[in-house]
């Protein structure tokens, strides 16, 4: 019998963490989650841009807690899932979206700017991953991992490389742990979002060379994060049960379009 697709989409009952999740794509991420029902767990380092959005979600009708986390220490990542077992039970989801892009010439870059960026964009995204998959398995419950990665892992741009090699190795890093727990019943996929507008980046992008850019977008706007919920939840939910190892491109035709 084929289940009724509005049903698979449903994520009443699960429990979802977000990393990154004060602000821009993060708290769009929450909100998404939470209007389909799921418990949300929201975790950055810093608490007040975190309190803002779960206050949003409760005054809409939803469940939110936070639960601070930097996911470059391993012992502040196990805290957080604690945090999250007392609030509402085990995670069933964890977005992985927390990182940051430092801009500059390889050639005179610090490698300090390298190293952080790995550290927080790929190895922050395994303790993540690594941390929710730990706990599934001790519980013998399936579940989904979402790693948030970039057009600039699959596309290179100038000014970027330690962003674009951390993105790119972490579709990597998506595929290799889809292949090792799939038999646990636990999902690993990523989302790979074009140039979406946040309030970071619009001021760049109202700026002549930020018009630019847009113009070589083929459908000659910047996303909004809204257009990145649907990806999300086919992700999430029982919608995409037989989807693992997948990177889910959201981009206006960016990466269709000529270097």
């Amino acid at each position: 019998m084929i289940q009724n697709i509005n049903n698979r989409f449903d994520l009443t009952g699960r429990v979802a963490l977000v990393t990154g999740a004060g602000g821009g794509l993060g708290s769009g991420f929450a909100h998404t989650l939470a209007d389909a029902g799921a418990a949300v767990v929201l975790c950055a380092r810093r608490e007040g841009p975190l309190e803002e959005v779960a206050a949003q979600i409760r005054a809409a009708g939803g469940k939110a807690r936070v639960a601070p986390m930097d996911v470059t220490d391993a012992n502040s990542v196990a805290a957080a899932f604690d945090i999250a077992q007392d609030a509402f039970g085990s995670v069933d989801i964890a977005v992985c979206n927390a990182g940051i892009a430092l801009a500059g010439k390889a050639i005179d870059m610090d490698e300090g700017d390298w190293l952080k960026t790995i550290e927080v964009n790929l190895s922050g995204c395994w303790r993540v991953a690594t941390e929710c998959a730990r706990r599934l398995r001790a519980a013998d419950k399936p579940g989904s991992v979402v790693n948030v990665t970039s057009i600039l892992g699959q596309r290179v741009a100038g000014m970027v490389a330690p962003y674009a090699a951390s993105k790119g190795g972490l579709e990597q890093l998506t595929r290799s742990l889809a292949l090792e727990w799939a038999r646990y019943g636990i999902r690993v996929n990523a989302l790979a979002p074009g140039y979406i507008a946040t309030d970071l980046n619009r001021d760049f992008f109202d700026s002549e060379p930020g018009q630019k850019m847009i113009g070589r977008i083929p459908q000659k706007r910047l996303g909004e994060v809204d257009d990145l919920a649907g990806a999300l939840l086919l992700l999430a939910s029982d919608a995409g049960r037989y989807m693992t190892g997948s990177t889910i491109v959201v981009d206006g035709g960016h990466l269709q379009s000529s270097l």
